[in-house]
């Protein structure tokens, strides 16, 4: 008899924990922050070329320019790409670059823009809501390319997207 009171009163007791219930609650947050922004300020431009047998230009974030191959660097505009990024504070944010090739053209005749570089690069940082994004590529010049000014009014994209 001691044994089946001893039993009822621990299966009463757990079938009322099993039942018993407790209720809290939570609040619900949410912050609205500006949208992130990139706006060009300049574009990406190799400058003036001769060809010769052929080799890439490549032009650094910072816009320093070099050759390789027979290729001679002759003057003209040179600049990396240049974006106003703008956001939220100090936020950070992804940096997006192309990473197939990019193809200019002059009416039949073209050439590659690859290897997209940024400063900074793969991730940025706010300072007070902005930062400059710049953009370096190596152009991929042909044996004896044909005359031209080659470009491509589409462009190419460069995407930032907060962390």
């Amino acid at each position: 008899m001691k044994k089946i009171l001893v039993l009822s009163f621990v299966i009463f007791a757990f079938s009322a924990s099993m039942f018993a219930q407790a209720t809290t609650q939570a609040t619900a947050t949410a912050t609205i922050v500006i949208p992130m922004t990139i706006t060009k300020t300049v574009d990406l431009n190799f400058g003036s070329i001769v060809p010769n047998t052929g080799g890439t230009v490549v032009i650094t974030p910072a816009g320093a320019r070099s050759a390789t191959g027979t290729v001679v660097l002759f003057g003209g505009v040179v600049s990396a790409a240049s974006f106003n990024v703008t956001g939220s504070g100090t936020s950070t944010y992804a940096i997006t670059l192309p990473t197939t090739d990019h193809t200019i053209t002059s009416g039949g005749n073209t050439m590659t823009v690859n290897n997209f570089q940024s400063n900074p690069s793969g991730t940025g940082a706010l300072v007070g809501g902005a930062q400059t994004l710049t953009v370096g590529a190596t152009l991929n010049v042909g044996s004896g390319q044909a005359v031209g000014t080659y470009t491509n009014a589409a462009g190419f994209d460069v995407t930032v997207n907060y962390n």
